[in-house]
């Protein structure tokens, strides 16, 4: 107010206690909020420069997200991997206990029933041959069958598998394999005497069975080793993990086939484990699967010891940037404190003062 004229004593402690209270009112805001830079106003360089630590840390915190799903991803197929080589193992364990078992051969004999079968009235006669689970083979006769050894004759080569013999007279039939086999057909009762169905044999057409089984299971337990939609036991799948918000540093992890027929196993039939030498052949491959998982279970060990490293460094940088970025805008509570205890003193000071300074002026109404 222009009209009113204060002392040169008022004025200055006036502007002193004006300078006070807006002291008073940061240092209060300051105890309040416990940052000395609340806005740019405070501090532009270390509001900016902290500002420009907190945005690099919450960019690292979204990266920091994404490499604990590729662990995660990573640890999947790691457990994927350990799972399939149990599975393997048991195949193997399958093969040797073929291996253990001796194949007996499933035989049998009938009696022969001479019939020419060159003649117009026994033309077209069959005899059927089925072996196992597989296929039937028919036999079409036309020889004049008199005796065991022709009967031989008609049949020798005909039917994959079987062998055919004489024995007292009789003609004998056998499976090495130990395959159960049946002779049917409408030469039974002239050829032969009767139906042949034999069980007799020993085989190991149950750990066939078992064996591609298990090569089953692998195959699902690897397409059901997926986290987050990656499968990295599946070829063509691919996890990218970026170690900094440039994406100039990045880990990429192909994925590998662990299928059974990406490790080299394949499904086998009664014949693969007829004979030694070929159960020999399927352990082979088995012992080379085991050697397949083991390189691909070291090459997902290392990429996850490598994001894992990565993930505890980006770790240990957020909380550096975060208390760069602190040391630049926290304000020391032991010191705003005291600056505000100092200031209210000085607050009750300057009131004083202009109190005093009031009077001096007071004193002039005492000459009227």
């Amino acid at each position: 107010m222009a009209d009113v004229v204060l002392s040169g004593a008022m004025r200055s402690n006036l502007l002193s206690m004006q300078n006070t209270a807006r002291l008073l009112d940061q240092t209060q805001m300051r105890v309040a909020t416990g940052l000395k830079v609340s806005s740019a106003i405070d501090n532009p360089q270390s509001f900016f420069t902290a500002q420009g630590l907190n945005n690099r840390a919450s960019d690292l915190s979204t990266l920091l997200d994404s490499m604990g799903l590729a662990v995660q991803t990573l640890n999947a197929a790691s457990q994927g991997i350990e799972a399939i080589q149990k599975l393997v193992q048991q195949a193997k364990a399958t093969a040797n206990q073929a291996l253990q078992t001796t194949v007996v051969a499933a035989t049998t004999s009938s009696a022969i029933v001479p019939t020419d079968y060159s003649t117009a009235a026994n033309s077209g006669q069959t005899l059927t041959f089925t072996i196992g689970d597989g296929a039937s083979t028919s036999i079409t006769l036309t020889t004049n069958v008199q005796s065991a050894g022709d009967l031989k004759a008609a049949l020798s080569g005909q039917v994959s598998g079987l062998t055919v013999s004489v024995s007292a007279g009789q003609i004998k039939f056998s499976v090495a394999t130990g395959d159960n086999f049946s002779i049917s057909g409408t030469a039974v009762g002239t050829a032969i005497a009767a139906d042949v169905t034999t069980s007799n044999g020993v085989n190991r057409n149950k750990q066939v069975d078992t064996y591609n089984a298990l090569l089953i299971q692998i195959d699902q337990l690897a397409q059901d080793a997926s986290f987050n939609g990656i499968n990295l036991l599946q070829s063509g799948s691919n996890l990218l993990v970026n170690f900094n918000e440039s994406q100039t540093s990045r880990l990429s992890i192909d994925g590998t086939s662990t299928s059974s027929s990406g490790i080299g196993l394949t499904q086998l039939t009664y014949a693969d484990f007829a004979t030694n030498d070929a159960l020999k052949i399927v352990q082979n491959a088995d012992d080379r699967g085991m050697q397949t998982l083991r390189i691909k279970a070291t090459a997902f060990a290392s990429s996850l010891s490598i994001v894992q490293s990565r993930q505890d460094f980006t770790k240990n940088m957020i909380n550096t940037l975060q208390t760069g970025a602190s040391g630049l805008t926290l304000a020391d509570t032991n010191e705003e404190g005291a600056n505000l205890l100092a200031l209210q003193t000085r607050q009750q000071l300057g009131t004083s003062a202009l109190s005093i300074a009031n009077q001096s002026q007071q004193s002039i109404l005492k000459l009227f």
